[in-house]
């Protein structure tokens, strides 16, 4: 398949490159910023989970645009992988289950906690649904963790989610802390994947609760009435589809040429991932060295040859992982 294949069968990948975005996930953020207002009053944002940084792309234009005559807008990002410099967004190389990555934050905020809080983080999906949905769901509770630390009262938390038989647990989780949550399915997310993104509006948590970083948030046990309800009924959390049948549909294969009056011509990446995990075994496979032993090697400098960036964001094993 050439080059052009991938601008066919994923419209928003195609739409990405040509719009200056580092991946198709921007689209996810700024659909869902079109149903909730998410970037309405906020002028300190966090993204968690961040690289290659799509959607603090999506932070620094929209935020920056909104607060350019007043100098107030502060963006953080977070991710343990490095990621290339986005104009107006600090960035921070840690780990969101440490207390320090917290308070690094909030020293970038000189002291004041955030008014938005953000995390397109997934793990290296395996296939096998049972355990990509617990992982994500632990990714999700330490995203949840880290932003009890550094959200403000009445702030909005963002999060991917991956929707199965046991997220019943997650959504009460979430409405312990906000007084409305929100389960929405952006047009660019597509219909064949079971994620979803949990909007979380009015931030409030428990009288009289302290963030831990050493709390897993699995006790369940901040109120004794919400704990009486049990099977499906447990919490229902409104879902919305985001967007119309105007928009495109991420799952439809499309012409190269789009538009009669202007022809399609192939656009690079616009930014290739730094050093991800997958580097190594991308060289080996294209040396048919996959089945040899190979000692780690450092990380080169980023080279002319080096594979496309996947659609999705580039993902590190532990936690920072996107999709």
């Amino acid at each position: 398949m050439g080059r052009s294949s991938k601008d066919k069968r994923d419209i928003y990948y195609r739409l990405a490159k040509e719009e200056g975005w580092r991946a198709r996930s921007a689209f996810k953020l700024l659909q869902l910023d079109h149903e909730f207002n998410l970037f309405t009053g906020v002028n300190r944002a966090v993204d968690l989970c961040a690289a290659p940084g799509s959607w603090s792309q999506v932070l620094s234009r929209k935020l920056r645009f909104i607060f350019f005559f007043m100098h107030e807008v502060k963006i953080v990002a977070v991710d343990l992988q490095a990621m290339a410099p986005l104009p107006g967004v600090t960035q921070i190389q840690g780990d969101i289950t440490k207390v320090t990555t917290a308070q690094e934050i909030i020293r970038h905020f000189e002291g004041q906690p955030a008014d938005l809080v953000v995390c397109d983080g997934a793990p290296d999906v395996t296939g096998l649904h049972d355990v990509d949905e617990y992982i994500q769901a632990q990714l999700l509770l330490a995203a949840l963790n880290i932003t009890t630390h550094v959200l403000k009262s009445g702030g909005t938390f963002v999060a991917k989610i991956f929707r199965g038989k046991d997220v019943t647990l997650l959504y009460s989780q979430l409405k312990i802390f906000f007084s409305s949550v929100t389960c929405a399915k952006p047009r660019s997310s597509r219909n064949s994947s079971i994620e979803a993104f949990v909007v979380c509006q009015n931030y409030s948590p428990p009288e009289g609760y302290v963030p831990n970083m050493s709390n897993p948030l699995l006790d369940h046990s901040y109120d004794v009435d919400f704990n009486q309800l049990e099977g499906p009924n447990r919490v229902i959390v409104p879902f919305l589809a985001c967007g119309d049948l105007s928009a495109f549909d991420s799952d439809r294969t499309y012409p190269l040429q789009l538009d009669a009056d202007k022809q399609y011509q192939y656009t690079p990446p616009t930014q290739p991932p730094i050093c991800p995990p997958y580097q190594e075994a991308c060289k080996l496979r294209k040396n048919n060295l996959l089945s040899r032993e190979d000692t780690p090697s450092v990380c080169p400098t980023q080279s002319q040859d080096e594979p496309e960036p996947p659609d999705a964001k580039a993902t590190s094993p532990r936690y920072n992982g996107k999709g």
